[in-house]
């Protein structure tokens, strides 16, 4: 270290921080050449394997039964998108839950008829039709009870479930 004119040592700065980067720079390398001779990452479950086999059982019984529309009376292969019917509680095809209210409601130039979650659509207005971003929601339309929640529900999301 060099003596400043008042006598106090100081650092080069330019000195330091060449080392500084060396150092890195060789820490880097190391790093690097490290890298590719480390073992590759394996997945370890911890769930019993009885348990999986009993779910994937499930899944496939649910996805084997026949549920039909009450409105189509067809098959619905989705039940992932299907909605609950707020009279009878069974479930839906979403294309027919938007052709029922796309006859039942009265829409104006410039509105459409959305799905806006929660088991709700709502008709919206747009100022600009070609602009979908912005929008003016005109009427809400439930069509899921929000205080029940369908029982074929619970089921599909208990199976699908990550979390335990």
């Amino acid at each position: 270290m060099e003596k400043n004119r008042h006598g106090r040592k100081h650092r080069n700065w330019n000195d330091s921080k060449g080392q500084n980067n060396k150092n890195r720079n060789s820490n880097r390398n190391n790093h690097d050449a490290g890298f590719h001779t480390r073992e590759k990452f394996h997945y370890v479950a911890h769930e019993n394997e009885e348990l999986l086999q009993q779910k994937e059982n499930a899944i496939k019984e649910l996805k084997s039964r026949e549920v039909i529309c009450p409105k189509c009376n067809e098959r619905i292969t989705d039940m992932a998108s299907a909605i609950c019917d707020k009279v009878s509680g069974q479930p839906m095809h979403f294309e027919c839950v938007m052709k029922m209210l796309e006859s039942s409601e009265t829409i104006g130039q410039n509105e459409k008829i959305a799905y806006i979650g929660q088991g709700r659509f709502a008709v919206l207005y747009y100022e600009n039709m070609r602009d979908q971003r912005h929008f003016q929601i005109k009427k809400i339309i439930e069509i899921e009870d929000r205080d029940k929640r369908a029982s074929w529900r619970d089921e599909l999301s208990s199976l699908y479930s990550q979390v335990e």
